[in-house]
């Protein structure tokens, strides 16, 4: 094995694209397979080919493809080029432009366009799209431009983008404070018993399965994230409701729903693109089979939001329609439950 010290260039020369740390609980697993467990959109194959070439690290020493990687143990993947998301590239790419002034733009997402670029999603995302439009926007603490928060890549709807470095820091900060409002719609597996309520629990990434998040027992693990929630419209063996995000964790709503048996119609991460209620019809499969495709993706929109303009101290509130995708698939349980009930 060699040291990052061995080799003719230093570590300031290799870029680190990816580094994970095995949990206490982490049995004995070949590196390739601990990755591909990590890392989304990648092949076993590519995975064995940076270990050939000497770009995967365990606790500062490269290893091959079999190497079992062990509690505790550092794996970094490390390449001598920058990671893509750090070569952000104007695209010219039509973007749904709900307001714009100096200070701010309110974007409307289309469902399946990544918001900024990562493994596997290196061009058509949001942030090339943005930067076409408007070349100097201001950096995050990720080092990306232009955002204040994020929607994941197959839910739709509003995001408030940054023009100004005063912008970033005044939008940036009514987040964090948790004074921005920020509604979606959601339709759900499952009757939600109660008409309104709040779901509490710390999210943090899953030790088994790190494109998943998880809900962690209080103070074990993970930050606090709370959903309010409230019933809009019951549909059977499933339910619209509407959620209203105190803070802002990686898949809050996708996992707190999850967490109360609850899972997103077609979220197919967590497990929603099975039945997970109703018969065992076979037109009900059918039935089921048809509104997947009709919305091929989880059902989640940011319909709302809500912010004060770190310029005129006005707050705004942005309201946008449903895609019609989502609305083909609600319209089509809506005639299914009708029909159930008058049978």
């Amino acid at each position: 094995m060699d040291t990052l010290d061995d080799k003719d260039f230093n570590e300031e020369e290799l870029f680190e694209h990816f580094s994970f740390s095995a949990s206490k609980g982490q049995d004995p697993l070949r590196v390739d397979k601990f990755l591909m467990n990590f890392i989304e959109n990648a092949t076993r194959n590519k995975i064995q080919q940076a270990a050939k070439d000497g770009n995967i690290w365990v606790n500062g020493l490269t290893v091959k493809q079999n190497y079992k990687v062990k509690a505790g143990d550092n794996v970094r993947v490390m390449f001598a080029h920058p990671p893509h998301e750090m070569l952000l590239v104007p695209e010219d790419i039509p973007i749904d432009i709900v307001y714009e002034d100096d200070a701010l733009m309110v974007v409307n997402k289309p469902a399946g366009m990544v918001v900024h670029p990562g493994h596997g999603n290196y061009s058509g995302t949001l942030i090339n799209a943005l930067l076409f439009h408007s070349a100097n926007l201001p950096k995050n603490s990720d080092e990306r431009p232009g955002l204040v928060h994020r929607i994941d890549k197959d839910t739709s709807g509003l995001l408030v983008v940054a023009k100004t470095e005063m912008a970033m820091t005044h939008l940036a900060k009514q987040f964090f404070d948790k004074s921005s409002e920020r509604e979606y719609i959601a339709l759900v597996w499952g009757n939600v018993e109660e008409d309104e309520g709040t779901i509490e629990g710390h999210i943090g990434r899953n030790p088994k399965n790190r494109l998943q998040m998880q809900v962690f027992l209080e103070g074990e693990q993970g930050k606090e994230a709370v959903t309010h929630y409230k019933v809009v419209e019951r549909l059977g063996y499933v339910t619209l409701i509407s959620c209203r995000l105190e803070t802002g964790r990686t898949h809050q709503i996708r996992v707190h729903l999850k967490h109360i048996g609850h899972t997103l119609f077609n979220d197919e991460r967590y497990g929603g693109d099975k039945i997970l209620k109703g018969t065992t019809f076979t037109k009900y499969k059918q039935f089921v089979d048809n509104a997947f495709k009709i919305l091929p993706r989880q059902a989640l929109h940011a319909k709302t939001l809500g912010f004060v303009h770190p310029v005129s101290g006005e707050y705004m509130r942005f309201d946008s329609e449903i895609p019609e995708d989502m609305v083909s698939c609600i319209e089509k349980w809506r005639h299914y439950a009708k029909h159930s009930q008058a049978e």
